[in-house]
């Protein structure tokens, strides 16, 4: 049996916006590579080197990266999706790419190299026509839920009320499948969301009497859906992070926690590193700045004097200048953040942090959650952002600005003020 696989990198990531305005989810950086990069050398480690990418969204930016796959030991084609028609569209593509059976898994989640290890056994023992990876969670009403029997799916439920669930066990969205999908896809009909959803698929080979079965993972898979996630997973796989380091440390400088410092890069005397952080090619650190843990910054990352920046992912090409403060926060690409600006990550009452997704308020479950920054933004001197506040890309914010609101993408925010100018020797004069 060969083993192929399909990566789903199509979608827009609307719910990862503004930073997904300017590239694709599947792209954005974390701990030095792109969410989908992981997902690549998962497959690659356990053997599977045939990889399909269905994209268009921004697609360029994949092909561009990735090129054929040489670079990273697989080998890699595209399909550009027409049109966004649903997760079961996006998978015929692969139906003159499959040999025997076919691994599908979405571009946006991360996965630990033994739950491809564990999938791939367990195919290979049982050979369903179907295998859906499934892991158990607390509240299923927001999922996909699968009523099971033994290994057997006998059915999928998609967001039942809590009380209606037949179980906690959720579809994580990562399957194998053998040829017989490709037939069910042909048969599904769109769904009441306008889109062609594999579940449904999956629920035609249930009741065609197909081998459907469910293999439930404890091993961490990290789905990368909203902005303040990107934080989340880039907190988990920088506790990874070995030291290493390839750039200049000053005399001086205090390091405690682990730290990649990428060719070229630069750490001025009286920066003190406090926690795991990894600093990219050609980057320019202090001096005299608090570095704390879980903090990435791309490749071309300049930081000022005396600044702290806490917790945060940086991209590439972006300046934050001296006496900034920047808490819980994600900064795109190419921006200019001026002396003196203030991302606040803690509300007064420490209630935890909600924003703004799709035009709906959601929660994010964080006391601590800064600011999110689209790319080619800038700040002026002494300007001020609350908690949970997003700015779209290539707009500007005003000097000495309070921001509590999201802002969106080409736009400019000035402080308007009045300035009295007295005589002081007026009164004098008298």
């Amino acid at each position: 049996m060969k083993l192929k696989a399909i990566i789903l990198s199509a979608g827009e990531g609307s719910r990862m916006r503004p930073l997904t305005i300017t590239k694709p989810k599947t792209m954005l950086p974390v701990v030095g590579k792109p969410i989908i990069q992981y997902n690549i050398e998962a497959l690659k480690e356990n053997g599977i080197e045939d990889i399909l990418l269905i994209v268009r969204y921004k697609e360029e930016i994949v092909r561009d990266y990735f090129g054929d796959g040489s670079k990273f030991g697989v080998n890699i084609t595209y399909k550009t999706q027409k049109d966004f028609l649903g997760t079961a569209n996006a998978i015929s593509y692969g139906e003159d790419f499959i040999d025997d059976s076919l691994m599908v898994l979405n571009g946006d989640i991360i996965l630990e190299y033994d739950i491809v290890k564990e999938i791939i056994e367990k195919y290979n023992n049982q050979k369903p026509d179907t295998l859906m990876v499934l892991t158990e969670v607390e509240d299923p009403s927001a999922f996909g839920v699968v009523e099971v029997e033994g290994n057997n799916i006998k059915s999928i439920i998609e967001k039942p009320k809590k009380e209606d669930a037949p179980s906690n066990l959720i579809n994580t969205g990562i399957y194998v499948f053998n040829n017989d999908i490709f037939d069910k896809i042909e048969k599904t009909e769109i769904s009441t969301r306008g889109e062609y959803e594999i579940t449904d698929s999956v629920s035609m080979q249930i009741a065609d009497g197909k081998k459907v079965i469910g293999h439930k993972t404890d091993k961490n898979w990290i789905d990368v859906g909203r902005p303040w996630e990107l934080i989340e997973v880039n907190e988990v796989l920088i506790d990874e992070l070995k030291t290493e380091i390839k750039g200049k440390v000053e005399d001086g400088v205090h390091i405690h926690g682990n730290l990649y410092l990428g060719e070229g890069s630069v750490i001025k005397a009286g920066v003190y590193i406090e926690g795991n952080v990894y600093i990219g090619e050609n980057c320019n650190v202090g001096p005299n700045s608090y570095i704390r843990g879980n903090t990435y910054f791309g490749d071309n990352v300049n930081v000022g004097n005396a600044v702290e920046i806490k917790n945060s992912i940086i991209m590439e090409n972006t300046n934050v200048s001296h006496l900034s403060y920047v808490g819980d926060s994600v900064i795109g690409s190419n921006c200019n953040i001026a002396a003196g600006t203030n991302m606040a990550n803690l509300r007064f009452d420490n209630a935890t942090i909600k924003t703004k997704i799709k035009d709906e308020i959601e929660d994010s479950g964080r006391r601590k959650l800064g600011v999110i920054i689209g790319d080619f933004v800038k700040t002026g001197i002494n300007s001020s952002f609350s908690p949970g506040v997003k700015v779209g890309s290539n707009s500007t914010i005003g000097s000495n600005v309070l921001l509590y609101e999201d802002v969106p993408s080409d736009t400019r925010v000035l402080l308007k003020q009045t300035h009295i100018i007295q005589d002081k020797n007026k009164d004098k004069k008298k």
